[in-house]
C-alpha cells in the first residue's frame, strides 16, 4: 500500500485529504471527538512537509443535498483547535465558495470543503456520476491522501474514484489501522480470542463465518447473543431475537464444535423489566430468562468468565458492546471486557463503532489498548476477509 512518502516532495503542493469526521453531535456540540483527534497526525505531517491541505469528509446521512444540521462546521472548529491554526470551511463542496477557498490556500494552511454527501454523486452506484464528482475534487489538488478508515469499505467518489485520478497514498491513520488489523487477522499470536457484541447477528454473519476458520474462541454478548441462546433452545423472554437467523446460528454452533473453536456464551443475564435506564432488573441464568423480561447485559458471572477467556489470550479483537452500555446499570459487562483487554498481556484491538465509543464513555485510558479502530464497518469487513475498495485502489 502506497504511503505518504511515495508522494515525494510535496512542498508548495495542495493535498486533498479524505478524513473521517463523522462525529456524534448534540445540536452543534460534538459529544465524542475521537475521529477528529485521529485525523490530526496526517494533516500535521503534510503541513510539516510544506503542503497546504484540503480536507473533505462527510457527517451523518444527508439525502444528497445541503442540510444545515449536517454541516461540517463543528468538525472544522474542533480541528482548528487541535491543529492550533485556522481551518477555513467552504460553504459548498465544489462550487464558487470551495473554488475561492482553495485558491486562497498558502503552504501550511488548511481548508475544509463542506459535507461531501451534500452531493448525491458521492454515493452514487453509477460510475460516471462518481467519476464526475471525483474529477471536480481532484482539480483542487496535486495529490490525494486517503485517511478516513471509516469509509474505505465504500466505493465512493471521495474515497475510491479520486484516488484513480491523482497521485495517491494512505494517510498515517489508514496505514496504522491496516497494520494493526492485519496483525490481528492474518497471522495472530495464539490463543486468538474474538469478542462480538452489538444488537444483531445479521450484522456479523460474514465475520462469524470467517472467524470460525481462524479464531480459537469466540465470545458472544450483546443483543445478538439472544439468537444464539434461542438456537440452543432457551427461552429469551422479550429480548432481541432474529428469528430468521436461528438456523444459521445452529450451523455456526455445529461448525465450531466440529472444528474445535470454542464459542463462549453468557451463563447469566441482567433481565430488565423494560428498555430504560431506570428499569429494575434481575440476575438470572442464561437459560431461565422470564417471559416478561428483556436481557440488557451479560451478568456478573458471565463478565468474570469473559474476562478469564480474554486474559490468557495473546490476540484479542473486540467488536460490539456486551449490553446497553449507554445505561449505567447495564454497562458492567462491557466494562469488564474492556478492563480485561487492558489487563491482558496480549495484543488488543477495539474494532471501532460502538466499542470505541464505549471505551471513551466509560472513561478508559485509550493508551491501554493495542489499537482502537476508527471504523466499525471497515474493521468488520477486514475481519470478514473482504477486499475493501478504498484500500485496493491504494495498492502499489
Amino acid at each position: 500500500m502506497k504511503t505518504i512518502d511515495s508522494l515525494g516532495d510535496i512542498t508548495g503542493k495542495r493535498v486533498l485529504v479524505r478524513s473521517d469526521l463523522n462525529v456524534p453531535l448534540d445540536g452543534t456540540t460534538i459529544t465524542d471527538d475521537g475521529r477528529v483527534r485521529a485525523s490530526v497526525a496526517t494533516i500535521e505531517a503534510l503541513l510539516g512537509a510544506g503542503a497546504s491541505v484540503i480536507v473533505t469528509a462527510h457527517l451523518g446521512r444527508p439525502a444528497g443535498t445541503p442540510d444545515p444540521k449536517y454541516s461540517l462546521a463543528p468538525a472544522a472548529a474542533r480541528l482548528a483547535e487541535l491543529l492550533g491554526r485556522p481551518v477555513t470551511l467552504a460553504d459548498d463542496l465544489v462550487g464558487p465558495s470551495a473554488e475561492a477557498t482553495v485558491a486562497a490556500l498558502t503552504p501550511g494552511s488548511v481548508a475544509m470543503l463542506e459535507n461531501v454527501r451534500f452531493d448525491a454523486r458521492e454515493t452514487s452506484k453509477v460510475d460516471a456520476d462518481r467519476e464526475a464528482l471525483a474529477a471536480q475534487l481532484a482539480a483542487f489538488a496535486d495529490a490525494f491522501v486517503s485517511d478516513g478508515f471509516g469509509v474505505v469499505h465504500r466505493k465512493q467518489a471521495s474515497v475510491y474514484d479520486v484516488a484513480k485520478i491523482l497521485p495517491s497514498a494512505a494517510g498515517l491513520l489508514v496505514q496504522g489501522e491496516v497494520e494493526a488489523l492485519r496483525r490481528a487477522v492474518v497471522d495472530p499470536e495464539r490463543p486468538y480470542a474474538v469478542v462480538l457484541g452489538g444488537s444483531k447477528v445479521s450484522d456479523k454473519l460474514g465475520v462469524i463465518a470467517n472467524l470460525l476458520t481462524k479464531a480459537d474462541r469466540l465470545l458472544i454478548g450483546g443483543g445478538m447473543v439472544f439468537t444464539f441462546l434461542a438456537a440452543k433452545g432457551y427461552g429469551i423472554g422479550k429480548s432481541l431475537l432474529e428469528q430468521d437467523q436461528i438456523d444459521t446460528v445452529k450451523g455456526y454452533l455445529a461448525t465450531a464444535e466440529a472444528s474445535g473453536v470454542e464459542i463462549v456464551l453468557p451463563t447469566d443475564i441482567l433481565a430488565a423489566s423494560g428498555f430504560a435506564a431506570d428499569a429494575d432488573y434481575l440476575v438470572v441464568a442464561a437459560d431461565a430468562i422470564p417471559d416478561d423480561r428483556i436481557g440488557l447485559d451479560i451478568g456478573p458471572d458471565s463478565a468474570a468468565l469473559f474476562a478469564s477467556k480474554i486474559l490468557d489470550a495473546k490476540t484479542i479483537v473486540w467488536n460490539g458492546p456486551m449490553g446497553v452500555f449507554e445505561f449505567p446499570a447495564f454497562a458492567e459487562g462491557t466494562r469488564a471486557v474492556a478492563q480485561a483487554m487492558i489487563d491482558s498481556d496480549g495484543f488488543s484491538v477495539v474494532g471501532g463503532g460502538d466499542s470505541a465509543a464505549a471505551v471513551r464513555r466509560l472513561g478508559f485510558d485509550e493508551a491501554g489498548f493495542g489499537h482502537i479502530s476508527t471504523g466499525g464497518g471497515a474493521s468488520l469487513e477486514l475481519l470478514e476477509g473482504k477486499v475493501l475498495p478504498g484500500l485496493a485502489v491504494l495498492e502499489d
